[in-house]
Order: C-alpha cells, then structure tokens, then sequence
C-alpha cells in the first residue's frame, strides 16, 4: 500500500490562483500524451507516487489524452483508486474538454451539449464525484461565447466542478470570458497557455498583462517546448525522440543548426546557474511570480525530480535576462 511521504509539503513553493483561495504548486504535472496504455502501468504509477512526494498537488488531464483519447483519464482513475484515494482532498485535479472525442457534430468544441456530456464522461473515467479545475479547452469560433461560458457555470452549479478555467484563449477572448461568467457569478480562476522561452505570446499578445489586471491565474504548459529545451537536442536529433518519431507536436525539420546553437548558449547560462537547460527554462517561466504554475510531462519519475529542481533557483538578474533575450530574440 502507498504511503505518501510526510515531508511532501517541505520544500515545495504553492502560489495563488489569482485572487481565489486555491494555491497551486509551482510545477504541476500534465498527464499529457504520455499516460496512456503505451506506457507500463508501473511506470505510470512511480510517476504519480515521486510526484505526490515532490509536493506536487496538480495533475493536469484532458478528455483527449492518452492516447487513444480518454485514456490517460482511465489510467489515472485507477491510479486513483489503488494509490490516492486516501488523499484526494489533498490533491487538484483538472480536465478539459474541446478536441474531438466522439463523431458527429456534438463530439467536439464548446456547445453546452458537449462541454457537460464530455465532463460527465471524465468523471466516469476517473471515478470521481468531482473535478477540482474545469477548462473550455479552446475557443470555439461557432458557439456564442455565452453558451460555452455558461456550460462551465453549470458545471459548478452541479457540483461537478470547483472551479473553472479556459486554455489558448486569446487576451480579449479571455477579458470576455471573464466579463460573462463575473456576471453568473462564477469568476474565472485561471488561464493554461501555451509559454516558454522559445514562445513569447502570451507576453507579446498582452495575455498576461490581462492576467494581472483581471486577478486571473496561470499555468504554463509546453515549458520545455515539446523537449526542445532539455539536453536532448544539443547534438541534434537522437533516434529515439519525439522529433525523430511521427509525434505531430514536434517535427524534425523545427531542429535546425541555428536552434541547437541558440539551445548551446542556454547550456551555458544554465551551467553558470548550476542548473540544466530543462531546468533554466522552468525557473524563467516562473520567474517573478506572474505565472502561478509550470505544467510539465515526464516520462519518467527521476526525469520529475530533475524538473521539480528548478525551483530552487527561481531568481534572475537583469544580465541574465538580457543574455536570454539576446539568444533566443536576436
């Protein structure tokens, strides 16, 4: 029988959701594309134990994980009941729905019909009552904004979900989105885009400064750009990964000479850090304090605790900053 570990809040940083009352870790872990059945099952279950013991509260899912879709939702569900469930008032658990799960024209975006059937379907998959986090997973450009809002609403009326959020919202998307359910009287508790030191939007596009103005939280998922920003690709591209496979979020041909140059030079800022360029490219993102959380994926438990290593060195000064921007913006 697991037991968690007793000094699993010890070292962990937990940062506020916005103005809410919920406090997330300052990395939280995605069960992503790589928790589905092509992963061993004990290998997802020493995953999810080195987490808990990290301090690490957040697991983050989506209907359409796994794959095949569903499928990373129903390996946690177990994980769930075996392991955790001792512990789920200790844990935050999010899903979203917005990516294609059934055929026909219910089966995806952010229709009312859609939003609450998928939610109850990953209930269902993970055996619980309910969510802790809800997201609208996109927006969608064929629904009223109101209708994909107010599911979301519902959702919390139901009890089927605490709190609600939105992920690859544009900032005046977001704004809306935050205009519509203030006045149902169900506040926006956070955004999930897409960040890291090779993807600037949300600062360029003036989505975090939204953030800040309307107290809405964040969490960064990609922070390691898809795997760019570790040590793999230093020497280019090796056999066994992501860009190398058929993997539709990386393509080979994104890892030219000129970007592993620019990877060399975070190598060795990172070095004189006393960190690894994976974790450089976590502590960046949540450098300051304006992103709540970082979303990572890990395929392995030690590859976790190299990444939860970054947090011991969130601190940048103004040369470091400027010699990242040189690299990455020249």
């Amino acid at each position: 029988m697991y037991l968690a570990h007793p000094d699993r809040y010890a070292d962990m940083p937990y940062r506020r959701a916005g103005r809410s009352g919920l406090k997330l870790p300052a990395v939280s872990l995605g069960l992503w594309h790589n928790f589905g059945p092509g992963r061993p099952a004990e290998t997802r279950r020493a995953l999810l134990r080195r987490a808990f013991d990290l301090g690490i509260t957040h697991f983050d899912l989506a209907n359409n994980y796994g794959p095949p879709p569903g499928a990373a939702e129903s390996a946690f569900g177990e994980a769930l009941r075996t392991d955790f469930a001792p512990y789920r008032d200790e844990l935050v658990i999010s899903t979203k729905a917005g990516h294609r799960m059934w055929p026909g024209p219910y089966g995806e975006w952010g229709s009312r019909k859609y939003l609450l059937a998928s939610l109850d379907q990953s209930l269902r998959r993970m055996g619980l009552e309910y969510v802790d986090i809800f997201y609208s997973h996109r927006p969608d450009p064929g629904t009223p904004l109101e209708e994909t809002m107010g599911a979301l609403h519902t959702a919390v009326q139901q009890g089927k979900a605490l709190y609600v959020g939105v992920s690859n919202y544009s900032p005046e998307q977001t704004r809306e989105a935050v205009r519509i359910l203030g006045e149902m009287g169900t506040p926006l508790l956070i955004h999930q885009p897409r960040y890291s030191m090779l993807d600037r939007r949300p600062e360029e596009q003036g989505l975090l400064d939204v953030l800040d103005e309307l107290q809405v939280g964040s969490i960064a998922y990609s922070p390691l750009e898809q795997g760019l920003l570790t040590a793999r690709y230093l020497d280019g591209i090796p056999e066994d990964s992501r860009a190398a496979s058929d993997s539709p979020f990386l393509d080979s041909d994104a890892v030219t000479e000129e970007l592993v140059g620019r990877l060399r030079a975070l190598q060795k800022i990172a070095e004189a850090r006393g960190q690894s360029l994976a974790q450089l490219a976590l502590a960046w993102v949540l450098r300051g304090g304006r992103v709540t959380s970082a979303l990572v994926g890990a395929s392995s438990p030690q590859q976790l605790q190299d990444s939860v290593e970054a947090i011991r060195n969130l601190d940048f000064d103004a040369e470091e900053l400027a010699r990242i921007d040189a690299i990455v913006r020249p």
